[in-house]
């Protein structure tokens, strides 16, 4: 564990060093930095409490969620991306924990009310593409058909969540053709229609992005700023 972390205390947050402790690493697509889950898992559940990641990736929330020790029910659509997290999770897993593959959309092996915290970091529309041609990989879809999948998931997520409980996802806008779409504040807009009320809107500060010096160069000519920043919803039901 990182030897200086302390936790948040306001909804700015900025982590230049993205965190390689225990088996975490920096080299997946669109992975969050470790701080975030650590953050949320700390705050808004206790020990024993059982966590869901439907959105898997790499298995940061995993690992986090097991170091801190709460149970998991980890899902990813991509079986390459389970593959990943089952090795790094390995050292760390509990019997009472899972990590499989399975649909946002459709969590159909979660019961009611059962779920302590929601803690996930979806994959934006079209951006980062996860799959070739996984029909229910929703990194793939149209703004349009993201946003019907989107619904779903946070219907989804209220019914598995028990009540006056935290739901916290992290999401950033994109840019199409010179304007911006606020792709976050639209998917929170979904969650608030399903029921959820909003708690807390946190700004996180983006570091270390790849591709952050190929557009570099393009937003001077073209005239645009660089996103660089990523929001994050605490929702409660």
């Amino acid at each position: 564990m990182e030897k200086d972390f302390k936790m948040e205390e306001t909804t700015l947050w900025s982590f230049k060093n993205r965190g390689n402790w225990a088996s975490h690493k920096g080299d997946y697509p669109g992975n969050w930095s470790p701080y975030v889950p650590r953050n949320i898992i700390l705050r808004y559940s206790n020990e024993d409490d059982l966590v869901l990641d439907q959105f898997l990736g790499s298995g940061t929330t995993a690992i986090e969620a097991l170091l801190l020790k709460r149970r998991i029910i980890g899902l990813d659509i991509n079986d390459k991306a389970i593959e990943i997290s089952k090795k790094r999770s390995l050292a760390y897993i509990d019997k009472e924990s899972i990590i499989a593959i399975g649909d946002a959309r459709k969590l159909k092996n979660i019961k009611d009310q059962t779920i302590d915290l929601i803690c996930t970091h979806p994959p934006y529309s079209n951006i980062i593409r996860y799959s070739n041609d996984n029909k229910n990989d929703i990194s793939l879809f149209t703004l349009e058909n993201y946003y019907y999948a989107i619904s779903s998931v946070a219907k989804e997520c209220y019914r598995v969540l028990k009540m006056d409980s935290y739901c916290c996802i992290m999401l950033g806008d994109t840019r199409r053709n010179g304007y911006i779409i606020p792709l976050a504040f639209n998917v929170m807009n979904i969650f608030i229609k399903n029921g959820f009320k909003l708690k807390e809107i946190i700004i996180k500060e983006q570091h270390n992005c790849s591709s952050t010096e190929k557009w570099r160069e393009i937003s001077k000519k073209k005239n645009f700023y660089l996103i660089a920043h990523e929001y994050i919803f605490v929702l409660k039901k």
